[in-house]
């Protein structure tokens, strides 16, 4: 039987699981359609989920289609859920992007839609809610054209809008100019039977299907996932126009983990589409970047609305395996397939979790952990000093999403502080220094000198060697290379230094020293710990003499908004520290383009509609890191051994002194 696993996308309250919800009763796979106001949907499980009315956790769910098994992927629509999208969608055959007949192409919408196309996923526009008041046709495709792709080709045309008996008509194929216009772009052998008049449905429909399959084009349908109306089309499209998964069942071995869960017993459970050969249970694979090796102990794979025990699971298919305790949410299962590249920016946002009066600590760590586990991009950083977690975020709505979930599922009550944007910092200048064995005021048997330059933004760190790698043992250099990178999480003011070359200028080492008859003198010899030891009073005194500047995260903004509240409009931008950089009119509108600080998004957000008259849209993305210009430059707390202060740091470093 093929396979197709089908991703199902939109802005939030668009109505995609509405429509998941109408494709699994049309399939016979539930007998009766689930509302999202109820909260009885099939795929949205949490309980924050069903209050809210928005998905927050992707869920899979199956049905057949005329001899094809649909793994269906209901995914978030809300902005600071899209880390939950990005994992879906290296997983994904197809899909069906969702936007809505009233309020048309919205912020969400064109970001999906610009990830899918550089992504070159196959995928279905779905316009719903037909039968709404305000629904719109010709509009809505003229919004589409003009503000998503377009290469689109109309499947339907809908009647009776805004009513419940609004009704789809199938477009015939070669009836629309449009669509061929659109098809012999990327088609010579179509456009050659247009000039000399040999053009048929089948020739049509063929290019059609093929370019379809290649992310040349976008087939357009209309309906309404609460009557029903044009989703037989729609089924009959993802049928036909959206390739079924390839991939040789008897080939090596390879999946990724789109989805970290846990089970009843706490036991995790990893969600992985198989790319090629077959896994059984009892199979000892590989997994992870570092190659750990573990056991399937447990098979599930989705079929018939439900997932079922299996003995095996093959290429193309989905399923849920348990027995790999230390997965993680883009492993790759066996032979890597590529490497997991994050689509979307990561999180430019940070809060501490304040744990109730009667919460213990110990538990709400290990939830954090938990958490974090399922959610890669959920970084948290704790500091034992001050007994503190922070947790990063990518807007508001995600610490609601956390605090329900530590009180459902954990029963912790927690709070948190005030959200702040998580900077980093990148080196003025060149700064070197050096600690030499036995020369004051150097406790450590190891000798270490480091620069530290800038280098081109984005480029990250890089660690590399001035000196003999025969020097000393290779596992000193690799002490220093390791305790580099975690003493560079933070700098000067407490952030992440990145984009800079650090270079070892100076080794040394007492090799290992034994008296006669004895064991190993460890007073006269020296080991990796005398090097991890050292090597960040070296780095960041070479830091202090380079200096940093710290940067904030930026979006990148466009609000759409009435032409006439530009005046109210501007203003608060320029007290929000927000740069306008493009203004252009679009029919009674205007469309702003511009940047601002990551922190002050949540409070754009907030007064756009007062300012404008609810009619303003936003849409931001993390565009770059600026320096701080305004304000006192923000400081973080550090939560290692602050080797800014020499003395203090020493007190609390394990060491040896002379011998």
């Amino acid at each position: 039987m093929h396979m197709l696993n089908l991703g199902i996308l939109a802005h939030v309250d668009a109505g995609k699981t509405s429509l998941t919800e109408r494709l699994l009763h049309s399939a016979g796979v539930i007998d009766e359609i689930g509302s999202v106001d109820d909260g009885n949907t099939r795929t949205d499980t949490l309980a924050l989920e069903r209050q809210r009315g928005i998905t927050i956790k992707s869920a899979v769910v199956s049905f057949p289609l005329d001899g094809v098994t649909v793994n269906l992927i209901d995914t978030p629509g809300h902005p600071d859920f899209i880390a939950e999208v990005e994992r879906v969608l290296g997983v994904l055959d197809g899909v069906v992007l969702v936007i809505s007949a009233v309020e048309g192409v919205q912020a969400q919408t064109r970001v999906l839609m610009r990830t899918l196309q550089r992504l070159r996923i196959p995928t279905l526009l779905f316009v719903n809610k037909i039968d709404r008041s305000g629904a719109r046709h010709d509009e809505v495709l003229r919004e589409i054209g003009a503000r998503l792709t377009p290469a689109i080709v109309p499947m339907v045309t809908a009647t009776g809008l805004g009513t419940r008996a609004a009704r789809v008509i199938p477009v015939p194929a070669p009836a629309a100019a449009g669509t061929l216009d659109v098809l012999t772009g990327h088609d010579d052998v179509l456009l050659a039977a247009y000039v000399e008049n040999t053009l048929t449905d089948a020739l049509l429909h063929g290019s059609l299907v093929a370019q379809t399959r290649e992310a040349l084009v976008h087939p357009v349908y209309f309906g309404s996932a609460a009557t029903g109306a044009g989703v037989g089309a729609l089924l009959s499209g993802v049928q036909t126009l959206l390739p079924a998964a390839d991939g040789d069942a008897d080939g090596p071995v390879s999946a990724t983990v789109f989805k970290v869960d846990r089970g009843p017993a706490g036991e995790k459970v990893a969600y992985a589409r198989m790319f090629s050969g077959t896994l059984r249970t009892r199979d000892r694979v590989p997994f992870g970047a570092d190659g750990a090796e573990g056991r399937i102990t447990g098979i599930s794979v989705f079929g018939q609305g439900t997932d079922t025990r299996a003995d095996r699971v093959a290429a193309g298919r989905i399923a849920r395996l348990t027995g790999l305790g230390d997965i993680r949410v883009g492993d790759a299962i066996g032979e890597p397939r590529t490497a997991y590249e994050h689509v979307f920016a990561p999180p430019t946002l940070e809060t501490v979790v304040v744990p109730g009066p009667d919460v213990p600590r110990g538990a709400l760590h290990l939830a954090l952990t938990q958490l974090a586990e399922q959610d890669p991009l959920i970084g948290l950083r704790h500091d034992e000093r001050r007994r503190e977690t922070s947790v990063s975020l990518y807007g508001e709505v995600q610490k609601e999403v956390i605090q329900a979930t530590l009180a459902d599922e954990y029963g912790l009550d927690v709070g948190f502080r005030e959200t702040t944007p998580l900077c980093v910092e990148r080196p003025l200048g060149t700064g070197q220094a050096a600690e030499f064995i036995k020369k004051d005021p150097n406790p450590f048997l190891a000798t270490v000198g480091l620069r530290v330059e800038p280098a081109p933004v984005g480029s990250g760190v890089a660690f590399r060697l001035e000196v003999e790698l025969g020097a000393m043992p290779y596992a000193f250099f690799k002490a220093v290379e390791d305790t580099v990178r975690e003493t560079l999480d933070q700098g000067l003011h407490g952030w992440q230094v990145t984009d800079c070359v650090v270079t070892m200028t100076h080794s040394g080492y007492w090799p290992r020293q034994s008296h006669a008859h004895q064991g190993f003198d460890k007073s006269m010899s020296s080991t990796g710990a005398d090097f991890r030891g050292v090597t960040p009073l070296v780095l960041i005194e070479a830091l202090r003499r380079a200096g940093t500047r710290v940067h904030e995260p930026m979006h990148r903004f466009r609000i759409e908004a009435p032409a006439d509240t530009l005046g109210a409009l501007l203003p608060v931008l320029a007290q929000l520290a927000a740069v306008p950089e493009t203004t252009r009119n679009r029919d009674e509108a205007c469309v702003l383009e511009g940047t601002v600080p990551a922190a002050r998004v949540h409070a754009l957000e907030q007064r756009l509609p007062g300012l404008t008259r609810g009619e303003g849209e936003l849409e931001s993305s993390f565009a770059h890191y600026a320096p701080v210009t305004h304000g006192t430059i923000p400081e973080r707390p550090r939560t290692d051994h602050n080797p800014l202060n020499r003395k203090e740091y020493l007190l609390n470093v394990t060491r040896r002194l002379g011998g």
